[in-house]
């Protein structure tokens, strides 16, 4: 079949060089309603998948596949379907002696990052600009995946790296936006699963980053960002807040004690994730920490400062920030210049049991 799209598109998919894949990939109304002789609208769906050789369009409603044609590329395939609704169509993969059901994320054309947030995020306003860039779960249309979005002002192209797709930038390209914000969504993308931006720039030059907006990442040398959800955390301070709220803290005294968490408990080599001395601090102060021990799992932060609590009544407390410094790694210095706002520690623990 010939195609319903220029030839010159078709080549900056297949090349990684389109800012908007949306306009050529995915759902396009090609004969509205009534145009075509049996009085149905018209749709061309278009797939770039490189890892596939055969391709069909299935939608689960009425179990039809509609066999997808390779056009101009081996991997670039096309399909004109008649009907009136196609959401939550998927597609059939053939890679190898492998068969998988995908959904298409070019089917997501609407951004979840609204005209008002680049606007705001462009003036320098958007205070909760961590909830709209990054990695988040989310669900659209009844489909549950993942949004990511990423700031590049000046990249050329960016694409997005993950687990799911076996780190090829190719298979999931994304769009770029107003403001210089680039965005997709992937459906069945996992908690727990890996990624990382390709960005290449006008030269053509590629450098694969971390997410400047992730919750969580792997442990040294390792630099892939995490997928996390924290909205699955659930707070337990109701009734502090509710004392808060019917109290003068005004009125009365209040002494706050800052507790570092990696000076309480400690592992050492020969019982990794056992605290030392039942979660104390060692006597005179100090770490307690054995040469090279690693930094154990907290499955609660009350615990380190309970001890203390206990021994000497201290009551309020804090603890020191839980993220990287810049003199961390070559001193072991611990403080408030933060490399990354919304990322904690991971030597700590999860980010859904810190928080």
């Amino acid at each position: 079949m010939s195609p319903t799209i220029a030839l010159d598109q078709i080549d900056r998919i297949v090349n990684n060089q389109h800012h908007n894949p949306f306009e050529v990939l995915g759902p396009h109304l090609i004969q509205p309603n009534g145009a075509s002789a049996d009085g149905q609208t018209q749709w061309a769906i278009r797939a770039y998948l490189p890892s596939a050789h055969a391709v069909s369009v299935v939608f689960p409603s009425d179990r039809q596949d509609y066999p997808m044609t390779a056009v101009h590329n081996d991997h670039f395939f096309e399909c004109v379907v008649e009907r009136d609704n196609i959401e939550n169509y998927q597609l059939k993969l053939k890679e190898g002696e492998h068969e998988r059901v995908i959904y298409d994320p070019y089917a997501f054309k609407s951004p979840l990052i609204t005209d008002f947030d680049v606007h705001l995020f462009g003036e320098g306003n958007h205070h909760r600009i961590y909830e709209k860039l990054g990695a988040h779960t989310a669900e659209i249309d009844g489909v549950t995946g993942v949004y990511f979005a990423v700031w590049a002002p000046n990249a050329r192209n960016v694409s997005l790296l993950c687990d799911f797709n076996h780190w090829d930038g190719r298979k999931h390209q994304m769009r770029k936006m107003e403001g210089g914000i680039w965005d997709i969504f992937v459906p069945e993308v996992n908690i727990g699963d890996r990624y990382k931006f390709e960005i290449k720039n006008w030269e053509g030059h590629i450098y694969e980053k971390s997410d400047p907006y992730g919750y969580q990442q792997e442990v040294r040398p390792k630099t892939a960002s995490i997928v996390t959800n924290l909205d699955a955390y659930h707070w337990n301070d109701a009734d502090w807040l509710e004392n808060r709220r019917n109290s003068d803290t005004l009125q009365h005294p209040i002494s706050v004690y800052e507790v570092h968490l990696g000076s309480w408990l400690h592992a050492n080599f020969s019982q990794p994730g056992t605290p030392h001395d039942g979660g104390r601090g060692p006597p005179g102060g100090g770490t307690g920490r054995q040469p090279g021990g690693p930094l154990p799992h907290l499955p609660r932060t009350s615990r380190a400062p309970d001890p203390l609590r206990q021994r000497a009544g201290l009551y309020p407390y804090r603890t020191a920030p839980r993220r990287r410094t810049p003199l961390r790694r070559l001193l072991g210095i611990s403080g408030y210049r933060l490399l990354r706002r919304h990322l904690p520690l991971r030597h700590p623990g999860r980010p859904d049991v810190l928080y």
